[in-house]
Formats: C-alpha cells, sequence, structure tokens
C-alpha cells in the first residue's frame, strides 16, 4: 500500500469506556492535520443505514437512536464479517486513503480479526491501546448492562488473549491519562526511527 503509515493505533473497550474520547485526545496531541481516525464501525453503520433507511448520522453518534438498533446492527455486522473478515478494516483503510496522514487511529477495533487484520498488514506500525474504565463511571456515562449487546463478541471478544502495547484507565484523571498520551507518543517515535 502507497502511503503507509508511520503509526498504527488500535483502540480497544468496553462500551461507555471513552474509547472515542480518548482517541480525539491522542489526535489533539499528536496534531490534528498529522492524524486520521478509523472508525471501523463508520463503514458498518453507513451500509447498515442504507439497507434498512435509516439515518447514517444518528447511527455514528452516541444517541439513543443509535442503541435501538445496536443489536441487529451487531447481527448484521457478524453476518457481512462471517463472509469476509476483513470487509469493514478494508473499507475503513480505503476510506483512509483518500488523504495521507502519517498517523492512524482505530477507534473501535471489536474483535480478534480486526486486531489481526492491522497486526498483519502493518506489524511495524501497529500500537494495541485497551482503553479502560470501571462499571460505575460507564454507568455515569449512560452504559446500561444490555443482554445480547454486553455479552456478545463485539463487546468480549478483545477482553482475552491480545497483549496490549498500553492499557489506559480512562475513569476521568486527567494527569494520568496525559501520561499515557505521552506514552504513545514516545512508543510511535520509537517505532518510526527503527
Amino acid at each position: 500500500m502507497s502511503n503507509t503509515p508511520v503509526a498504527i493505533f488500535v483502540f480497544s473497550g468496553k462500551r461507555k469506556a471513552g474509547k472515542d474520547f480518548v482517541a480525539d485526545e491522542l489526535r489533539a496531541h499528536l496534531g490534528l492535520s498529522a492524524c486520521n481516525i478509523l472508525r471501523l464501525s463508520g463503514p458498518l453503520k453507513g451500509q447498515y443505514a442504507k439497507d434498512h433507511g435509516l439515518d447514517v448520522s444518528k447511527l455514528l453518534d452516541s444517541s439513543a437512536y443509535k442503541e435501538t438498533y445496536r443489536a441487529d446492527m451487531i447481527r448484521w455486522g457478524e453476518e457481512q464479517r462471517n463472509r469476509d473478515p476483513a470487509y469493514f478494516c478494508n473499507l475503513a483503510i480505503q476510506q483512509a486513503a483518500v488523504g495521507y496522514n502519517p498517523v492512524w487511529i482505530v477507534s473501535d477495533a471489536r474483535r480478534r480479526s480486526d486486531v489481526d487484520f492491522f497486526k498483519r498488514l502493518f506489524p511495524a506500525q501497529t500500537i494495541l491501546v485497551r482503553v479502560e474504565a470501571s462499571e460505575v463511571v460507564r454507568m455515569s456515562r449512560g452504559w446500561v448492562f444490555t443482554p445480547g449487546v454486553d455479552d456478545a463478541e463485539s463487546e468480549c471478544g478483545l477482553d482475552k488473549g491480545v497483549t496490549w502495547d498500553h492499557v489506559i484507565n480512562n475513569d476521568g484523571n486527567e494527569e494520568a491519562l496525559y501520561s499515557c498520551l505521552e506514552a504513545l507518543k514516545e512508543n510511535m517515535r520509537l517505532r518510526s526511527t527503527c
């Protein structure tokens, strides 16, 4: 692939752990023009909305609208992945390739196939990041356990069997978060000089 990025941060975490927030903070920390945030759920939600006559912009935000369709969207996404495990990853990197940015931040890896995709195609550039928050904090952000969602592979598929390069506790401590962002920046710097 031409214009291969210098670093690819692949984020994972439970619902309401703050993956998008931390990804946005990292992007601001590294410089907005250097980074492209890839959301694997973007192509999924776009196609799902098109197939079902829904408002894609509402599926992309953190509203109750998205939660209404989440279980069926998960089922539909699994059907697509069963046909091609790399389907949504490929769509995301095609969109990222439109304008070159040296750093990609994948804000929402949810399955082992997502992690494996980036590790296989970009082994030297991929940095795996797990974002965690306590259940109390997640509940304060609006999380409520939903059977069929919170116990599905899309939420639990990366809980075990992955060696994370970084684990970020996103319980609201700004100083600790800044320290983690600095560690991510340093990891990226070290990889880009090899």
